[in-house]
């Protein structure tokens, strides 16, 4: 298992996001490898990491 540091992440907020404030995802970039993703509305609990190449291809078939 890696340990990565997320200490130095850039977190943006999901274009697809509502802007009420509710069903929020940031993700990081600038994390060598994968992604992170959080929800913003819990930002100091769990982070999702996934693969750079599983991430693109999650991407293109949600943006279609």
């Amino acid at each position: 298992m890696h340990e990565y540091d997320l200490s130095g992440a850039r977190w943006r907020r999901s274009t697809y996001s509502n802007g009420d404030g509710g069903n929020c995802v940031e993700v990081a970039d600038g994390v060598p490898g994968v992604v992170a993703v959080r929800d913003s509305k819990a930002a100091d609990g769990s982070v999702v990491l996934v693969g750079s190449a599983a991430w693109v291809e999650f991407v293109r078939r949600m943006v279609g």
